[in-house]
């Protein structure tokens, strides 16, 4: 093959993984398309490619784009590392883009930050990994617990609105267990403790809203039964209507008190009936009338 073609054929290579990374390339990719180190010079002399970071260049056709920041911090941080915190909750498209970009990379790799990078060093379990739109990023419940940290006071808000567009606390909480000993770990948990208590108060203020504008009758709030008090109660049913803590994944103290609890007032003989954060209150209220109508 004639050296004219190789070259058009290194080109047209180098361009397919520009086009797929955001218009960013490394030292290493362009010379493993083909490109020789002295057209790899010669382009960063004529700025027609303009360095990102050191041995990361940004093709001056490609417009700077946030996509193209995260593509030069995961490429420079190196194979094994992963974008990380409100920089992946971003690629996932979950949160605004941040000021600085996040990385994170095995603790046996001696990597420094940079001003306009934050560097992890942490082993980051395979579940809590995976390759969007061919970026090595942490998966959706990681990076927004990570991001929920980062945010420092607005992270409890951002987990809340997170948690009400669906995301699983399930999910978040096992992420959570995971990262363990990370340096994210205890903030992480603590966001998600207080999540489960906003959310678990709002759904017991949907159920009362609920009862209050259907007019339904012979319901309590707050009602003393078997030494503890229900939340929300129907005393002449002996049914108690109570929300599950979704922090019992996360918390064993929580698991205890909440099957203890509920221990108690089945042998004074009241009926349980548990439901989700989620779960819709005139479902919740279905089944009541369900067990009213069978009695």
């Amino acid at each position: 093959m004639r050296g004219t073609d190789r070259a058009a054929e290194a080109a047209a290579a180098a361009e397919e993984l520009l086009r797929r990374q955001a218009g960013v390339i490394t030292r290493g990719q362009a010379l493993a398309c083909g490109i020789t180190r002295g057209t790899v010079d010669r382009r960063l002399a004529t700025r027609r490619w303009v360095p990102v970071h050191p041995q990361v260049y940004r093709d001056a056709q490609h417009p700077p784009s946030e996509a193209a920041r995260m593509w030069a911090a995961v490429s420079w941080a190196g194979e094994e590392a992963v974008l990380s915190g409100l920089a992946a909750a971003w690629w996932h498209g979950l949160a605004p883009p941040p000021a600085t970009v996040a990385v994170t990379v095995p603790r046996r790799r001696p990597v420094r930050g940079r001003e306009d990078l934050t560097v992890r060093r942490r082993d980051v379990h395979p579940a809590d990994r995976v390759r969007l739109r061919g970026l090595a990023v942490t998966a959706p419940a990681l990076s927004v617990l990570e991001a929920a940290v980062e945010l420092g006071p607005a992270g409890g808000p951002f987990l809340d609105r997170t948690l009400r567009a669906g995301a699983d606390f399930g999910a978040l909480a096992a992420a959570a267990a995971r990262s363990l000993g990370g340096r994210d770990a205890v903030g992480g948990q603590a966001l998600l403790l207080g999540a489960a208590d906003r959310a678990v108060a709002a759904a017991r203020g949907r159920l009362v809203a609920h009862l209050r504008a259907a007019r339904i009758e012979g319901w309590r709030r707050d009602h003393p039964a078997a030494g503890l008090v229900v939340g929300v109660a129907f005393p002449q049913l002996r049914t108690a209507l109570v929300v599950a803590d979704p922090a019992v994944a996360l918390d064993e103290e929580r698991r205890v008190r909440e099957a203890w609890r509920d221990g108690v007032l089945a042998r004074e003989g009241w009926r349980v009936v548990r439901y989700g954060v989620a779960d819709p209150a005139e479902e919740v209220v279905a089944v009541v009338a369900g067990s009213r109508t069978a009695s």
